[in-house]
């Protein structure tokens, strides 16, 4: 029988408590589902390149990663990004950008409801 490994991360625990808060708050299944995807393993977190966010992503579009922002490749046009975690370059490439990196809580306070994020894994 395997061990059960739970999460000990303070911050990722408290923000998966504040998603399902929200999503039964706003009555909307959007933050129950980031929730749950970062309920799972750490290994299975996303990793978005961000020629990946610029081939999936419009002019000043929302999206969100649940898991981790990469700086492979390039962007071309403004986005706003929320993440769990950015690396170095993506954060200097999107704000390079005019785009804007923004935490998932920040997120969440800005849009409430997540109506227009586009997620992305």
């Amino acid at each position: 029988m395997m061990k059960r490994v739970k999460k000990t991360n303070p911050r990722l625990l408290k923000l998966i408590n504040d998603l399902k808060a929200k999503s039964r708050e706003q009555n909307v299944g959007f933050w129950r589902d980031i929730a749950e995807r970062l309920e799972k393993p750490n290994r299975n977190f996303a990793e978005v390149n961000l020629s990946k966010i610029n081939r999936f992503s419009n002019d000043n579009e929302f999206i969100i990663v649940p898991g981790k922002v990469l700086g492979a490749g390039s962007i071309d046009h403004p986005v706003n990004v929320a993440a769990l975690n950015f690396s170095l370059t993506a954060e200097v490439l999107i704000t390079g950008a005019n785009g804007k990196c923004m935490s998932i809580e920040q997120l969440m306070q800005a849009n409430p409801t997540g109506k227009g994020v586009r997620i992305l894994k």
